[in-house]
């Protein structure tokens, strides 16, 4: 059985890269089969489990593009039950060349399929609702929002949900959104706190549990080439993105 999660938000700097690969480590530190699929051409997933991409080939691009199948581009990363399908900035120019090729929307969904993975697949995908972020949600099975609580956290997040829903209606019909993580929650301010309520507001029943806080861990970690649990398994970050784990198996269950 085949699990596929698409880490979605079209503005930056939400912990998007952070959710998926600590929810990825999360999952394969829980014996879990799992994919990482690096979507983003800054390749930040890559760099943040300690994959060089000075000449890296092949690539998700080479992948995406028919020009390497996808096993042969798949990387370890520091777990025995993780791999990950590494990026790099030649990742912009796919958008382009894309364009003209036949089904381009499902590219990512075809590559995936031949593999007959097993598992779980988790998707960073790039900051922006373009033909990448459509690839993973035409080849997800649900869709997973970080939301940082900030002010400017609700905005798009109403563009974002339009374009999963078309998505859905037009191109995967199976596609649904898993959840909203609030990420980046400082609770000695107001403003944390004031977005959260508000989120609950609007988003009833859509919010995972856990919160993610700011973490000085969770920002150390990419440096070092690991996820936060195998950077400082006691700190708070850690903790909270494998309560995160646990609550995505139980939903996804």
């Amino acid at each position: 059985m085949r699990k596929t999660i698409a880490v979605v938000n079209q503005k930056g700097g939400v912990g998007k890269t952070t959710t998926a690969v600590n929810l990825a480590a999360g999952l394969a530190l829980a014996e879990r089969p799992t994919l990482l699929v690096d979507l983003d051409p800054q390749g930040n997933a890559t760099t943040g489990l300690g994959i060089e991409k000075a000449g890296l080939y092949p690539t998700v691009y080479h992948v995406l593009l028919g020009a390497e199948p996808l096993e042969k581009a798949l990387k370890p990363a520091g777990l025995r039950s993780l791999r990950v399908l590494p990026s790099d900035i030649d990742l912009v120019g796919a958008e382009i060349e894309l364009v003209g090729i036949e089904h381009r929307e499902s590219r990512l969904k075809g590559a995936l399929e031949s593999a007959d993975l097993d598992g779980w697949i988790i998707i960073d995908c790039p900051p922006s609702l373009g033909l990448l972020t459509i690839n993973a949600l035409v080849a997800a099975d649900s869709v997973l929002v970080p939301l940082q609580c900030e002010f400017y956290a609700l905005e798009g997040l109403t563009h974002l949900l339009k374009t999963v829903k078309l998505v859905r209606e037009r191109l995967n019909s199976r596609l649904r959104v898993g959840g909203i993580v609030l990420t980046m929650f400082d609770g000695r301010t107001s403003m944390a706190t004031q977005i959260r309520e508000e989120v609950h507001r609007y988003f009833p029943g859509e919010i995972y549990e856990t919160v993610i806080p700011r973490n000085v861990r969770l920002s150390e970690a990419p440096s070092h080439g690991k996820p936060v649990m195998l950077h400082d398994l006691r700190s708070s970050g850690a903790l909270a993105y494998l309560e995160l784990t646990r609550e995505v198996l139980r939903h996804e269950q």
